[in-house]
C-alpha cells in the first residue's frame, strides 16, 4: 500500500487512493486518462497498442481495478484475477521504451486535466514511473 504523511503529525497516513478522492476519484482519473489515450494525436501509437491487447473497453475496467489496489484503496484486481503481477498483465503487449513514455505522457495530462495537487501528481508519476520502466520488454 502506498501512504503517504498528512499535513497534521497527529492525523493518520492516507492512502493515494484517499488523496485522488477514493472510488469516484479514481474512475475520474482513468476516464480521461483513457479519452486521451483515444481521441490525443499525440497518443495514437498508444492506443493502436491498446486494440492490438484486449482494447480500451476492458483497458479502462482492469486499469481502474489495478490502480485501486495499487494506490491503496479495494484490491479489486486481485480479487478477480487472484493476482496483481503487473508484468504477467502486460506480457502480451510489447512495451517499448517510446510506448512506456507515450503512456506516461497521456497520464501527466490527464492528471493536469483533473485538477489533482501538484504534491499528488508528483507522488502518482513517481510511483507510476518506477513501474512503467519496470514493463519495457522490447527495444525502441
Amino acid at each position: 500500500m502506498i501512504s503517504t504523511p498528512s499535513a497534521s503529525t497527529t492525523a493518520p497516513r492516507t492512502t493515494l487512493y484517499e488523496q485522488l478522492g477514493g472510488e469516484s476519484g479514481l474512475q475520474r482519473l482513468i476516464q480521461v486518462f483513457y479519452d486521451i489515450v483515444e481521441t490525443d494525436p499525440a497518443a495514437e501509437e498508444l492506443h493502436r497498442l491498446h486494440l492490438r491487447g484486449n482494447g480500451v473497453a476492458h483497458s479502462r475496467l482492469e486499469q481502474f481495478n489495478f490502480l485501486s489496489g495499487f494506490l491503496g484503496g479495494p484490491k479489486l484486481y486481485a480479487e478477480k484475477h487472484g493476482h496483481a503481477n503487473i508484468k504477467l498483465m502486460h506480457e502480451h503487449v510489447t512495451i517499448t521504451t517510446s510506448s512506456k513514455d507515450l503512456w506516461l505522457q497521456a497520464m501527466d495530462k490527464a492528471i493536469d486535466a483533473v485538477a489533482l495537487d501538484s504534491s499528488i501528481k508528483q507522488q502518482l508519476m513517481l510511483n507510476f514511473t518506477a513501474v512503467a520502466d519496470r514493463l519495457v520488454n522490447q527495444p525502441g
